[in-house]
């Protein structure tokens, strides 16, 4: 067997290992006076008198560094001294300017101290802390239903400038060459909001061109100082991205500083900007959906108007006169018109009920079924129909007013057809939350289940077409769904589903 070769002992003295470690490390003996300090001890230990002295040694601790009694390590020296118990703790060591981790063992001559900067951990760690706060505020602002656009806007503009330490957060609007600023959280007096400049004078040229961040952390090092931005705005620091609506260029968000920041942006702070624009993109988006859909309600609103006005004040005129006209003769052409003049009249009414009633409907109440059926059968023409409802005491959420009309138009759509309806039934469904209108006539040709509820769809020579469209717009606004099939006896059958029951195991 090969012998092993004996450790070589390493027979340097004691101070002379303690000067090779990068940890600091003095001792004190019971009056406080410093026995002994190792390189990197005393260079902090005398950093901390102020003085140039060679030597710290015999030196009491406490009276030669200023203000040092109010410190923790007066307090942690003190109790570890009386205790005689060791003690561990990290401090702020404010003469340095550093954190320190610091481990304190006493012994009745005195105590021995080591102690390791730890500030790039600290700062590591404050850094992570700050962008987990700044991402969770990120999230809280952004998702508050109870603050308009601008108001969350200007408050991530602030968020972001704490959190990027840029003074200056701005988002622009770009038109035809000019930069305005929309919305700011900036000292610079020329991004306050309502500020403009041409594109050609504005870092965001640069910004809107590229599909990631742009960056600058030291614009006289990185060519601008001949640019006619930085002339005007003296930047030396800037991030910034491009806001998009519908793929197309709406303007930029923006932090910048006068001051370099040669430490540049770590990737979580890129990701908060990334997210930051992303969202004032798809707020942007929604805020243009929601400004059009009401631009599309005032026209439906006067069309509304219009038809109600300008068509109704010619037909009433005319049916007027229609019945003067059966007084005076016997023509048979007059129930012909009569008849044309009544499906006038309903198709006004069924193009006001689509004009005004597509909205989503905003408050609801609780129903009973049954009640509401037979309400709305007592005002169809029947045609001596029979009706059987079989809901019991089910109620459900709904708009009373527009749910009737649901009921009153499957009703007349399945009275139109009298040659052939003899029961009309109403029940509830078995297999999901819903109810059902079912009647045994002819029923719905096959292929046509979805068709039947496209506007202008009928089978009658007198029919508006809007009945069913009607019917299916009222569901949808209560975000619930529809649909067509065959009745059990061969007739139309119709499924309102996705309703909410007032009692969540209806019978």
């Amino acid at each position: 067997m090969t012998e092993r070769a004996p450790i070589q002992a390493d027979h340097a003295d004691p101070q002379t290992i303690l000067n090779r470690t990068g940890d600091g490390f003095f001792a004190l003996d019971s009056s406080w006076r410093i026995t002994y300090a190792n390189a990197e001890g005393q260079d902090i230990l005398q950093t901390s008198m102020r003085d140039d002295l060679e030597t710290i040694e015999g030196r009491n601790l406490w009276d030669s560094i200023p203000d040092s009694r109010e410190s923790v390590f007066f307090d942690e020296f003190t109790e570890a001294m009386a205790t005689q118990e060791p003690a561990a703790f990290e401090a702020h060591y404010a003469p340095v300017d550093a954190w320190f981790e610091v481990r304190v063992f006493p012994s009745e001559s005195g105590l021995s101290i080591y102690f390791r900067d730890i500030s790039d951990y600290k700062e590591l760690a404050q850094k992570r802390q700050d962008s987990l706060y700044a991402l969770q505020q990120l999230y809280s602002i952004s998702s508050d239903g109870s603050k308009d656009f601008t108001t969350k806007t200007r408050e991530l503009l602030a968020l972001g400038s704490e959190y990027l330490g840029l003074p200056n957060g701005f988002m622009t609007r770009i038109e035809q060459g000019e930069q305005y600023v929309v919305h700011s959280s900036a000292t610079h007096p020329e991004v306050q909001e309502g500020s403009s400049c041409p594109l050609d004078e504005a870092y965001c040229k640069r910004t809107i061109e590229l599909d990631t961040l742009m960056t600058v952390v030291n614009a006289s090092d990185e060519g601008w100082k001949d640019d006619p931005a930085y002339d005007r705005f003296e930047f030396e620091t800037y991030i910034g991205g491009r806001l998009s609506i519908n793929d197309e260029l709406y303007g930029t968000l923006c932090f910048a500083d006068t001051s370099s920041h040669p430490s540049g942006f770590t990737d979580t702070q890129r990701t908060f900007v990334e997210l930051l624009t992303r969202w004032l993109g798809y707020e942007l988006e929604r805020k243009q959906a929601r400004e059009q859909l009401i631009r599309e309600r005032d026209r439906l609103d006067e069309f509304a108007q219009v038809v109600s006005h300008d068509l109704r004040n010619p037909l009433n005129t005319a049916t007027a006169r229609i019945e003067l006209l059966q007084e005076d003769t016997d023509s048979e052409h007059l129930p012909s018109i009569e008849d044309s003049l009544y499906t006038m009249e309903e198709l006004i009414d069924d193009l006001l009920t689509l004009a005004r009633d597509g909205q989503k409907v905003k408050e609801t109440s609780a129903v009973q079924l049954s009640q509401v059926a037979r309400t709305s059968w007592n005002h169809v023409e029947t045609n001596d129909i029979e009706i059987t409802v079989a809901a019991g005491d089910t109620a459900i959420f709904a708009d009373p007013p527009r749910l009737q009309q649901i009921f009153e138009n499957l009703f007349r759509n399945a009275t139109e057809h009298g040659e052939t309806v003899g029961e009309i039934e109403v029940g509830l469904l078995d297999d999901k939350p819903g109810f059902y209108i079912a009647d045994d006539g002819h029923g719905i040709p096959t292929g046509e289940y979805e068709q039947v509820f496209e506007p202008g769809y009928t089978t009658q020579n007198d029919g508006t077409g809007f009945g069913l469209n009607i019917v299916e717009n009222i569901a949808s606004a209560h975000e619930w769904e529809i649909a067509a099939t065959e009745s059990t006896t061969g007739g139309a059958r119709f499924e309102v589903s996705g309703v909410e029951f007032v009692d969540s195991n209806p019978p």
